[in-house]
């Protein structure tokens, strides 16, 4: 209970810092995608958060207008000519991820935790992975400074049951700059998951 309350805190504070240091950039970013695309800056897609309850995910968008109902529907693929310009680039850095700090000031986020998973994903955990919504969702984890994109959902969800046994004020800061690390040398873009294996989290019923 005393952790929630100091992480809340650390969330709270560390949020409004980083909105007051990247407000610059949050105003930079609005102004390229309105000039550049038609359509909203912010995207939302309902997401799953704490013990199962929905919210809105915010993101800066990075693919075109009305792209759910194209192509792979919420599926992104690799080179998907449905994101912008912009959105490459904003994907490439995550700043696509930067309005997720909304999210945390609301308290449907926290800096650190597992990533906030597709609502689908609800009827495809079992027992054992359902432990991973026992935590608020963060904009970074323990499975993104640790493969990222280059795991498999079950991957990840194993890691974020490790980071869940685990967590402590001192591993979220480990967490966040190791984040920023991966951030400034895009480590990990070069890996991917092998394509034949079926994942079956990425299956859209």
């Amino acid at each position: 209970m005393l952790y929630r309350v100091i992480k809340r805190i650390f969330d709270l504070l560390g949020t409004i810092l980083l909105l007051l240091v990247l407000s610059p950039l949050f105003f930079m970013v609005a102004v390229l995608i309105k000039l550049t695309t038609p359509g909203e800056v912010v995207f939302k897609q309902l997401r799953i958060g704490r013990h199962g309850e929905l919210f809105y995910l915010y993101k800066f968008r990075s693919m075109v207008k009305g792209a759910q109902e194209m192509g792979s529907g919420m599926f992104v693929e690799e080179n998907d000519e449905r994101i912008t310009l912009i959105g490459k680039i904003l994907r490439k850095t995550s700043l696509d991820e930067l309005p997720q700090l909304f999210n945390v000031l609301k308290g449907e986020m926290s800096l650190v935790g597992p990533r906030p998973a597709p609502v689908h994903h609800l009827t495809k955990y079992n027992e054992e992975q359902r432990r991973r919504l026992a935590v608020k969702p963060g904009i970074t984890g323990w499975a993104q400074v640790n493969g990222r994109v280059a795991l498999y959902w079950p991957q990840r969800i194993e890691l974020d049951l490790w980071y869940i046994d685990h967590y402590s004020l001192w591993l979220d800061v480990k967490i966040l700059f190791l984040t920023l690390i991966a951030v400034l040398t895009r480590r990990g873009e070069e890996a991917k998951p092998d394509r034949k294996y079926v994942d079956p989290f990425m299956k859209i019923d």
